[in-house]
């Protein structure tokens, strides 16, 4: 990749990428995990799906770094078992349903995926402070994958990706009889920063 690829790469995921380009420094810089976040959004339907929900969870980074060593890169690794349950428009005792659905055998396995990681692999640039970044997601035991789309606004890096959870082998979770269930595709949101 040349230098202009290494900048981009380095910019996706860099809250001080001005200074770096002015003195030529792309050193690897380790993801700010107290303040960056991912959020997954899981989406009802269904016949009876007005009597369902929306699932909101909170996915916090485990580590995760910058780096360039011949050929740039960015990974992220997050603890499967740390997974949150946000839902807040539920009881607590619901929330905690949900919460042990999702880490059983049923959905992600914790047990046997207790790692969830993202290694990127290209950089496309769509514009001023906004990016493609191509890479591969590793989840309950499969490699796939996935293009997420990057913004740098106020010194932090945002962006989201679509996944299906059947591309993972994942099946989504049915009750009464699948007249109530989770979509298949669901929503990843995040916001990340790096130490200084």
């Amino acid at each position: 990749m040349n230098r202009i690829g290494c900048t981009v790469l380095t910019c996706v995921l860099g809250s001080n990428c001005l200074s770096q380009i002015a003195t030529g420094v792309l050193d690897s810089r380790k993801i700010d995990e107290t303040h960056s976040t991912i959020t997954v959004h899981v989406y009802k339907s269904g016949f009876l799906s007005a009597f369902g929900h929306n699932h909101e969870i909170q996915a916090p980074i485990q580590s995760g770094e910058v780096k360039e060593s011949g050929t740039p890169s960015v990974e992220l690794r997050v603890d499967a078992r740390k997974l949150r349950v946000l839902d807040p428009e539920v009881s607590e005792g619901t929330r905690t349903q949900i919460q042990d659905t999702m880490n059983s055998i049923q959905v992600l396995d914790v047990s046997h995926f207790p790692e969830i990681r993202f290694q990127s692999t290209s950089v496309e640039s769509k514009g001023p402070d906004h990016w493609i970044v191509h890479g591969n997601l590793a989840l309950h035991g499969k490699d796939r994958p996935i293009a997420v789309e990057v913004t740098l606004k106020d010194e932090r890096y945002r962006g989201s990706a679509s996944l299906k959870q059947t591309d993972f082998g994942i099946t989504p979770v049915t009750v009464a009889g699948g007249t109530v269930k989770v979509k298949d595709e669901m929503k990843i949101e995040f916001e990340i920063a790096l130490l200084k």
